[in-house]
């Protein structure tokens, strides 16, 4: 029995594994940092020993009090992984021992680790709403039941068991959910010799209460793939002006040279490139290699340009993401640009930031919207 138990355990668990890995390439959201929508929740509640030495006495007389801490993360919307601390007692009416007419009661202490793979069915099938009131999950995976051996109370026997269950989420804010949690549970029997069942099974009710550390934060991951060959279009473009700009400098000063300083003074002023665009991969706010070299080319053109004042403004992507997430997005690309060029040597009183949020289709391609534009 023990060997079936491990084999369904170890089938229920690479299922998981797997749905998850074919599942997760169409999410589109995630846990952009290992830290994000990491949780802890508690839960109190009760349990029935399904014994079948209990058949003929009522279940009401296996109730016991259950209580449980579990820690867990979430990597995206749908799917996650949980570790589960549970126990407390559990009964059994045994036919071991009969005196007088009488059944024994057999009362037993274990504690039980859980290790559940979570997969939340609303957002599955629903979609993930940041704000959405109640979802529903469903979660199945192997566990270890810790009970001391009756006869030998110093002996501790560790038994493989497998469960499934589902949890019912309120979501009251950013932080903490409100959980009802149902669990049916398989395992040899706790009770040893005193019990003429090889196993038992539990079926447990609990309600709790969950904290997420630092909220519940998913960043948008949508399935476009950012157009390089444009990108590259616009940074050849920049040096070109650049490399224009240069040339026109080192002709003014020439002509310079070649005045007589009696007779006239020239004065060359460098043209200032048009608009300059820094873009973003989704979710992001980290400029990248290619973006750095806009950053510099326009740190270049503004310190030679002290007298203008010029504008940072950060976008998002309107298809992908919350409007309060996408807001918060271009505010950061805004600061990311703003502090390279501060680091460029660029003087702050000639940068103004803003964020203007997701927009849709500013440049006829959603993903052209992650951008800074600097004008």
């Amino acid at each position: 029995m023990k060997s079936k138990l491990v084999i369904l355990s170890l089938l229920l668990a690479g299922a998981s594994v797997a749905m998850a890995q074919n599942e997760g390439a169409k999410e589109k959201f995630y846990s952009e940092k290992f830290k994000d929508n990491i949780f802890i929740s508690a839960g109190v509640g009760a349990q029935l020993n399904v014994n079948p030495d209990n058949f003929d006495y009522g279940f009401g007389h296996a109730i016991t009090p259950l209580i449980h801490i579990s820690v867990g993360k979430l990597f995206n919307p749908v799917w996650g992984v949980r570790a589960q601390f549970a126990g407390m007692w559990s009964t059994l009416y045994s036919k071991y021992g009969m005196t007088n007419g009488y059944n024994e009661i057999k009362n037993k202490n274990y504690m039980t680790l859980h290790a559940d793979g979570l997969m939340n069915l609303t957002n599955l099938f629903a979609g993930y709403k940041e704000d959405r009131l109640f979802s529903l999950s469903a979660f199945a995976g192997p566990g270890l039941t810790f009970a001391k051996a009756f006869g030998n109370q110093k002996d501790i026997n560790a038994l493989i068991n497998g469960s499934v269950g589902v949890i019912g989420q309120f979501n009251l804010n950013e932080y903490f959910d409100l959980n009802l949690e149902a669990r049916g549970e398989v395992s040899p029997s706790i009770f040893g010799s005193k019990s003429n069942a090889y196993t038992d099974g539990a079926v447990s009710l609990t309600a709790g209460l969950s904290y997420t550390f630092g909220g519940k934060n998913f960043a948008s991951c949508g399935g476009e793939d950012l157009d390089q060959s444009a990108i590259n279009d616009e940074v050849n473009r920049y040096r070109r002006e650049l490399a224009d700009a240069q040339s026109d400098l080192a002709k003014a000063k020439k002509d310079l040279a070649n005045v007589k300083p009696v007779t006239k003074e020239v004065v060359k002023e460098v043209a200032v490139a048009g608009p300059r665009a820094i873009f973003f991969e989704i979710g992001k706010a980290k400029i990248s290699g290619r973006g750095m070299v806009n950053v510099q080319l326009a740190a270049k053109l503004i310190k030679a340009n002290p007298g203008k004042r010029y504008k940072i403004a950060g976008y998002a992507d309107k298809a992908t993401g919350s409007a309060k997430l996408n807001q918060r997005l271009s505010e950061k690309r805004a600061q990311a640009v703003y502090d390279a060029l501060l680091k460029e040597g660029v003087n702050s009183d000639q940068l103004e930031l803003i964020g203007f949020g997701g927009t849709e289709n500013m440049f006829n391609k959603n993903y052209l919207n992650r951008v800074v534009i600097l004008e």
